[in-house]
């Protein structure tokens, strides 16, 4: 098969575009034949660059933390999936074979793409309980982009800020994947009032056509000013944020009103950012941080998915061979979705 393959860290030409063995699931692992596999500016490009070494990244290396296609092969006591279901995979699994339930395991984890070869390759092999079907009607582009910021943007609306029908949330990063997920699980799933924020003009009016309400470019407009504008002076019950800009989060913290949740999964921009205390207490407000997701909600975004509900961005679609492109306009910070690399695509 062809994959990407990296022996050493530093710029995009690290990367080789090589024929390799394929791959053999060894027992309750599937292989999938990838389809989609997205582009991250951190655990992708700056792992490739070698800014990640607290992850321990294992070398030579096949990079790619998701993936979405068909499985063409399952191993040994895997009897839930069989060749031609459509599934994808992410994130943290066993680096050694376990059951198809993955009980009883107890040996080394690590992220795929880090740890055990990952999606930027023909085929990948997965533990069968860290894969997930996909319903019927979504493609792989969508699932791969969808299971890397859906579940994240779910758990922290749905479970953890318990947004409500009719009230209002401030979303911070509009332009982002994780904006973008968020502002449409906030109007198009919850129900909610969606203010979308972010530093220009362009990427405000990305949270517009995502589905928000309002959109506020704070480069150019008083935020606070703008939200109490749009909310009547009662400010939001929901602010949403993975950016911890030290400059803009403190004017956006003080949005919060009466019984405030601030949520986040990310802090990428600063991490330590001041607040008002003052605010904290007198309008009650609570500060969740919560990584991840929570069991279930990754085939929630897929059937919102699936729905219409949620649509993915993307910048582009480019061949597995031209992953070196993909990471060299990651670093040049072009576009406003999601890059795939597609080794179906030639």
């Amino acid at each position: 098969m062809k994959a990407i393959v990296i022996r050493e860290f530093g710029p995009p030409g690290v990367m080789k575009y090589e024929t390799v063995p394929d791959p053999l699931p060894r027992p309750g692992e599937v292989r999938i034949r990838v389809h989609a596999s997205t582009v991250n500016r951190v655990l992708d490009v700056a792992l490739r660059a070698g800014t990640q070494m607290h992850r321990e990244p294992a070398l030579p290396l096949i990079p790619g933390v998701d993936c979405a296609g068909v499985i063409d092969a399952v191993g040994e006591g895997v009897t839930k999936f069989r060749a031609g279901d459509h599934a994808a995979a992410a994130g943290g699994m066993p680096l050694d074979p376990c059951a198809e339930d993955g009980a009883g395991y107890d040996g080394p984890q690590g992220m795929m793409g880090i740890k055990r070869p990952g999606g930027f390759a023909e085929l990948v092999c997965v533990p069968a309980f860290k894969t997930a079907r996909l319903p019927e009607g979504l493609d792989f582009h969508e699932a791969a982009v969808v299971m890397r910021h859906g579940p994240t943007a779910w758990n922290l609306l749905c479970n953890i800020a318990q947004l409500k029908a009719g009230e209002w949330v401030l979303i911070m990063g509009a332009g982002g994947n994780l904006g973008a997920m968020g502002i449409q699980i906030a109007k198009n799933v919850l129900g909610a009032r969606v203010i979308a924020a972010a530093g220009s003009r362009a990427r405000a009016d990305a949270g517009l056509q995502c589905g928000a309400d309002h959109a506020i470019d704070y480069a150019a407009q008083d935020l606070l000013a703008g939200v109490m504008r749009m909310t009547g002076g009662r400010g939001v019950s929901v602010l949403y944020d993975n950016i911890a800009n030290p400059k803009v989060l403190p004017v956006a913290f003080l949005a919060l009103g009466e019984g405030g949740r601030l949520v986040t999964a990310g802090a990428h921009g600063g991490p330590v950012v001041p607040i008002d205390f003052f605010h904290l207490y007198d309008k009650r407000i609570t500060i969740r941080g919560m990584p991840g997701s929570a069991p279930g909600d990754l085939q929630l975004c897929f059937k919102a998915a699936a729905e219409g509900k949620i649509k993915a961005r993307f910048d582009r679609v480019l061949p597995l061979s031209q992953a070196v492109e993909a990471h060299r306009l990651m670093e040049a910070d072009r576009g406003l979705g999601k890059i795939i690399l597609d080794p179906s695509a030639g």
